[in-house]
């Protein structure tokens, strides 16, 4: 297996340069569906059921293939995204590349390098003869930089129907694997008072940033329950002239949650907040909600983090667990009960800027070590 994936760590490359020179942001259709036909043409190849699918009003490019066992669920769920966060232009800009031991493009470690790890997997263990032993699919969405509200239902419907999930976003510097995300979502408020004269009669107004003032200290309590809760007001706005009582004001606010419980808690706040006024006649108005669950790792979850380290282990990995404030699609895997595995692309670091970079030591390293969990998987 290893002499096998080692011949081909050019091949590896090669794909790794055509699909990074893709641009591919989550506006960017014509694009993801470029990528998507690319692995649409490879999965098949290896003799996976494939089709590219457009999901949503929106019709986003997602790409699904499948090896199935009659009656049974799938063995393993392969899962990443196809879209980058960059714009159109960004890989004729900036093309994939490479120096110091390091792949530089855009979307190299978030998550094309990851995408090809999950792709040379399933190749491998077909060269192997362990294809029929296993069943699996592969879900690749093209809206997950935008919160998957296309994708996210097909998602978890897949996970229902799978044993156990990878998520091939990039694996930290190191080896360290994602086992736990916090969930998360966003509110946006709006504080109405009253127009004055700042200076002549300042008693006639109501003055909204003030009370938006107030209001996020509120928010900030929300920071101190113990559970892992965080409130940040990333955004604000108000008022118009230095020598005008603002009437309006404005905040937007990150929300992340380590607890599924937390989120009933958090939302009655927000929703209340009207409620909570420190300024008689100012209106608070405000939308949202947590749209997105947490990745908790329970007892199943652990379970199988115990052969994919233990796999990784024999290879002389170091393998590591964390936890992480960031999101990605496991989130709904995990809440949909299926145990998940996070951070099983190719290693690399700096998402979402020009310098985000893939180590290429690991590409061999993480497509042998998929692949031997695969095996191992398919003897259970």
């Amino acid at each position: 297996m290893k002499s096998y994936i080692d011949s081909r760590h050019e091949q590896f490359i090669s794909d790794f340069q055509t699909i990074v020179n893709i641009d591919s942001s989550s506006d960017n259709k014509n694009g993801i569906e470029k990528v998507a036909r690319f692995f649409e043409n490879r999965f098949r190849n290896i003799g996976l059921e494939t089709r590219v699918m457009f999901l949503g009003d929106e019709e986003i490019p997602c790409l699904y293939a499948e090896h199935k066992k009659e009656g049974k669920p799938f063995d393993v769920m392969f899962l990443g995204h196809m879209d980058t966060v960059f714009p159109t232009g960004e890989a004729a800009k900036r093309p994939f590349s490479i120096r110091d031991g390091k792949a530089f493009g855009p979307g190299v470690c978030d998550m094309k390098g990851g995408l090809l790890v999950a792709l040379h997997a399933v190749e491998t263990v077909k060269h192997e003869g362990l294809l029929d032993s296993l069943s699996i699919c592969v879900a690749f969405n093209g809206d997950e930089e935008t919160g998957s509200h296309a994708s996210k239902d097909w998602i978890m419907e897949t996970a229902r129907k799978s044993l156990r999930t990878f998520v091939f976003e990039p694996c930290r510097p190191g080896y360290r694997f994602v086992l736990q995300r916090k969930g998360g979502g966003s509110f946006h408020m709006t504080v109405k008072g009253q127009e004055a004269h700042a200076g002549a009669d300042p008693e006639k107004g109501i003055n909204a940033v003030l009370e938006l003032a107030h209001q996020i200290v509120r928010i900030h309590t929300l920071n101190e329950n113990g559970k892992g809760t965080s409130a940040q007001v990333t955004v604000i706005s108000g008022g118009d002239k230095v020598n005008i009582i603002p009437a309006l004001a404005k905040a937007s606010i990150d929300i992340r949650i380590s607890m599924q419980e937390e989120k009933e808690r958090v939302e009655d706040f927000f929703k209340t907040m009207a409620d909570y006024t420190f300024l008689k006649g100012s209106k608070i108005t405000v939308q949202g909600n947590i749209d997105r669950p947490p990745m908790e790792s329970g007892e199943a979850a652990q379970k199988l983090w115990d052969l994919v380290r233990s796999t990784g282990k024999t290879m002389g990995l170091p393998m590591e667990a964390i936890s992480t404030g960031g999101c990605s699609d496991g989130n709904y895997t995990s809440f949909s009960g299926t145990p998940t595995i996070d951070g099983m692309g190719i290693v690399g670091a700096n998402s979402h800027r020009p310098d985000e970079y893939a180590e290429l030591s690991s590409i061999d390293a993480m497509v042998l070590l998929t692949s031997r969990v695969c095996k191992a998987i398919s003897a259970l």
